[in-house]
């Protein structure tokens, strides 16, 4: 049984990693944490899967009035799932809602370049792909990840999570070929009050993580470890 709160993202890892390594994954696994609050958790589970991490850059896309409010999201540049509902309710113009996804498609894009140093994106097809967050509320923004993966026809796809909401977790369970989640409290609000210590993650522990990563995997390849493709 899981005890929250987590004291930190690292916690949380270990303990989402543990769990997963009981589950003998093939050795073609490839860890996708959604950044920012993502990267710490899914380089725990990278470590204890000896799999390689990257990154699947998914971005809110806000109201244009209200920016922290949700009217849908998008990945890679080309997947995006809106709230039709939300947006006629709140009156927000086919053009505002054209401009706000064009401005956070320009985010995507900046931020897959920062993170990888301009190295090219992993290839999925036929892949185990493991998408990890530091906990699902709504679900809207691992929905979208989930959504972008699947384009890119992998072998399988699992969604992992140290924490989530029930009706989330409800929700991605149908979009994942298997799904895990740590801990579902009855009462949700918000993924940071499940953890002591939830400080923002910086693009800079992003970039650390993610070549600390590259390096662990290079390695591997010339020992020939378990990981090796």
């Amino acid at each position: 049984m899981t005890h929250l709160p987590f004291s930190d993202r690292v916690e949380a890892g270990k303990l989402l990693g543990a769990e997963l390594a009981k589950r003998k994954l093939p050795p073609n696994v490839v860890v996708l944490a959604l950044p920012r609050g993502g990267v710490p958790v899914g380089w725990e589970v990278a470590k204890a899967l000896h799999a390689p991490l990257d990154v699947v850059v998914v971005r809110k896309v806000g109201v244009p009035w209200q920016p922290e409010l949700a009217m849908g999201a998008i990945a890679g540049g080309s997947v995006k799932v809106l709230n039709e509902e939300l947006i006629a309710d709140l009156r927000v113009s086919r053009q505002e809602v054209n401009a706000a996804v064009a401005k956070e498609k320009a985010e995507v894009e900046r931020r897959e370049k920062l993170y990888r140093s301009g190295r090219p994106a992993p290839d999925l097809r036929g892949r185990v792909i493991l998408l990890v967050d530091d906990g699902l509320a709504t679900g809207s923004t691992m929905l979208v990840a989930a959504r972008y993966v699947r384009a890119f026809k992998p072998a399988k796809m699992i969604i992992a999570v140290p924490v989530g909401s029930s009706d989330a977790c409800d929700r991605l369970k149908k979009e994942a070929d298997d799904f895990l989640c740590l801990a579902t409290p009855e009462w949700f609000s918000a993924v940071g009050e499940w953890f002591e210590d939830f400080r923002q993650v910086t693009d800079a522990e992003v970039q650390r993580l993610l070549e600390e990563s590259r390096q662990q995997t290079e390695v591997a390849d010339a020992l020939e470890l378990p990981h090796k493709r």
